[in-house]
This record gives C-alpha cells, structure tokens and sequence, in this order.
C-alpha cells in the first residue's frame, strides 16, 4: 500500500498503482471480442495511442501478454488470462457483497474490512464496464474539457484524481 509520500503532488494514486490499474483495463480490452467492447492493440500504436506503449510494454515483461509475430499486435498470455481471471473474481465478489449497499455504507464497510477502497471503486467500475467507453465517461459526468484522446485521459491524472474526488464526496462522516 501507498501513502502519500510515494505520490506526486496533485495525483491521487502513485505511479505504480495506477500502471497496475491501466494495465488491468488493457487487459480487459484484450479479452473481449471488438462486439463486446474490446479492442486489439498494434505493436506499432497509432498516435493516439502512443500513451499506451509503456503500459504494454510492461505487460509483455510481466509476461501478461506477447507479441504475436503473425499478426503484429498484443496477445494475452496463459498467465494475463489467469490473472485477469483472479482480478474478475475479485471484482465479481465485491459487486456481490456490497451491490446492495449505498455508496457510502459500502465505503464504510470497505475500511472497516481494511480493503483498499480506491481499489475496489476502479474495479467495480472496470468490471460492471463503467470504464470501458472514457470519453463517454466524462461525458456522463459533465467533466470539462473532455479529453476525446481517451488512452491519454486512461494514462494521466484526471481520471484517477476524479475517482477519487468521487469516493471523497461519497465517503461517510467520520
């Protein structure tokens, strides 16, 4: 777990966490068919995607996914499916334990699990694919300007600060 002092003034998750939660979005895209959502990634990316590179470049190091030498773009590896198995049960468990809840009775009983409820806010979302569409997202919550360069919104701050300015706004009085 971090704190505060491993994190960039302004931002609300450290640098590692937040490449754990964009590689776990990568992922997901990866393993849904284009009709679900999902979408193949070049290994050349286009510009708009150049924000991606090092996230899946780490990916491919931490052998989630590889080069697929036939098709020239990223493929999920027998360990990023089994991890990306693990991470939707995860995600699956939380939604089934706390759906029921308002959302700051289920802050509440996350801190008082010791879960990580920035955490468990990403994947509900990632998981019931309230992530999926960013720009859509934005758009949704009436943020302005909305960066349409949706892998540099995924790969900055502002997505990231605004869950947590979300939670904040939900988290119960203590």
């Amino acid at each position: 777990m971090s704190d505060a002092f491993e994190r960039r003034p302004g931002t609300a998750i450290d640098d590692d966490t937040k490449q754990t939660y964009v590689g776990l979005w990568i992922l997901k895209k990866l393993d849904l068919t284009p009709d679900d959502g999902g979408m193949p990634f070049p290994v050349a990316l286009p510009a708009e995607l150049s924000p991606l590179d090092e996230p899946l470049q780490q990916l491919a190091v931490d052998d989630l996914v590889r080069i697929n030498p036939k098709t020239g773009f990223y493929d999920l590896t027998k360990k990023g499916i089994h991890y990306l198995g693990e991470v939707i049960d995860e995600a699956s468990d939380l939604v089934d334990d706390l759906d029921e809840l308002e959302t700051d009775e289920a802050i509440a009983e996350l801190r008082a699990r010791g879960r990580d409820v920035f955490r468990a806010r990403f994947l509900w979302g990632w998981f019931d694919g309230e992530l999926d569409d960013l720009v859509l997202w934005q758009e949704r919550r009436g943020l302005k300007p909305v960066e349409r360069l949706w892998a540099f919104y995924l790969t900055g701050d502002a997505l990231w600060n605004e869950l947590a300015r979300e939670l904040e706004a939900s988290a119960p009085a203590t």
